[in-house]
């Protein structure tokens, strides 16, 4: 089977990356990829906003399967043009993108159909909002209600902060702001292939949005994680299932947008149980970068499953290893990223401890230099987390380029958790 990936981040080359050794794969392409991704698909250069020629290009080199990476395409209608052409399309419609595309929309299906969320108004001005957030008091949650690559979302912890941020959000006439109460516990992604109808889950994992330590500084896109989360067992995992992910596939099915593709669930473990904190509509980043390693099953036939409404019956086989990741960024991300900096040290081997997936990365003559926010995905494996991190530092500590910033403290939280289980099962 032939498959294109249509994106150039640490995300797609972690498809690629997959894809290329999944048995039911003969040849992978990616659109428009980056320079790291060469050893192992092939790099188109095209702008998949020229739909036109893009569109030619599948049809002219028989493209068998598309999986859309990024969410931007997605919600822009990518998917819907590329089915309309009689491709099987990883990736949902435009419509169904919505989930991810509008925050209030997303919220409001939740709350037709009692998904378990955080309590929210939307407002358009500024008078309105504040009065809300005086009410409610803080910490309190604004939220940009569109695309904002994972930088939309600010936590006001003084009223003062709150009035700030609410006045640069609503500074556009056209936007709304989704005000949130603020939820306590421990974030958690639970990913999931879903073909309209079925919902096959993956292996939890644990994002770290915020850019410095110990979850201080401004959000990003992502500046680490780890799989599987310890604290997801069998049994919380049914109850995220039975609560939130089959009730959300369902409810699409009857708004009439059946939901196609991969399905992020951003949850809040609260004291009263899984809450939502978002809907993603393609495979999170650096989430992908810890889940596809792990992963043993033929992603290629779980994707074509997932694009052809045929997911029903299928299962996932996983190796009982852990998965951390390391997020490399530029200086001055997320705000200003200062690119054009040489990246030294071993950026290529993928072996059995570590592997590298570039996401902001650039080939000059006979060097690579920075050319993005988040730069590098180093990617550490083990028997145990800790081991797994372990692995992924060791080899962070062998690139180096001018301003790079990385969080110290990735899996923290779990192997605290570890610690303190393992030390009730001794007594």
């Amino acid at each position: 089977m032939k498959v294109c990936i249509i994106g150039n981040g640490g995300r797609e080359h972690a498809l690629a990356w997959k894809l290329h050794h999944s048995p039911s794969v003969t040849d992978v392409y990616v659109v428009p990829g980056n320079a790291g991704m060469t050893s192992i698909a092939t790099v188109v250069n095209l702008d998949w906003k020229n739909r036109d020629t893009l569109l030619a290009w599948l049809l002219e080199y028989k493209i068998e399967l598309v999986v859309i990476g990024p969410e931007l395409p997605l919600v822009e209608g990518l998917s819907d043009a590329i089915r309309a052409m009689g491709i099987p399309v990883f990736g949902p419609s435009q419509q169904a993108s919505r989930l991810e595309g509008s925050k209030s929309f997303a919220k409001d299906v939740m709350l037709r159909y009692g998904i378990p969320t955080a309590k929210y108004e939307v407002c358009q001005d500024v008078e309105t909002g504040k009065g809300i957030i005086h009410q409610w008091g803080v910490p309190i949650v604004l939220k940009r209600d569109g695309l904002c690559g994972g930088k939309g979302v600010t936590i006001c912890e003084t009223f003062t902060d709150a009035e700030q941020v609410l006045q640069e959000m609503l500074s556009n006439s056209d936007e709304c702001v989704v005000i949130e109460e603020y939820m306590q516990g421990q974030e958690l992604s639970l990913l999931s292939f879903v073909d309209g109808k079925h919902v096959l889950p993956m292996i939890g994992a644990r994002d770290h949005k915020r850019l410095l330590d110990h979850d201080k500084g401004p959000n990003t896109g992502g500046m680490g994680a780890y799989a599987p989360v310890p604290e997801l067992d069998d049994a919380l995992e049914q109850i995220i299932v039975d609560t939130i992910i089959n009730p959300i596939v369902k409810a699409m099915a009857e708004e009439g947008y059946p939901y196609v593709g991969c399905l992020y669930t951003g949850l809040m473990l609260t004291e009263g149980g899984p809450k939502v904190v978002e809907f993603n509509a393609r495979f999170g980043d650096p989430e992908t970068q810890v889940i596809l390693p792990l992963l043993q099953s033929d992603l290629g036939d779980i994707m074509y499953a997932t694009a052809t409404g045929r997911l029903e019956g299928m299962t996932l086989e996983w190796s009982k290893e852990y998965a951390s990741c390391v997020i490399l960024a530029s200086e001055g991300y997320p705000h200003h990223p200062l690119i054009g900096r040489t990246i030294t040290g071993d950026i290529h081997s993928m072996d059995t401890r570590s592997r590298v997936f570039h996401s902001g990365t650039a080939y000059e003559t006979d060097h690579y230099v920075t050319q993005g926010g988040r730069v590098l995905s180093v990617v550490g494996l083990g028997d145990t987390l800790e081991e797994s991190l372990e692995h992924a530092y060791e080899r962070v500590g062998m690139i180096d380029f001018e301003g790079q910033q990385y969080r110290k403290d990735i899996g923290e939280s779990s192997l605290d958790f570890v610690y303190m289980h393992n030390i009730e099962n001794f007594r």
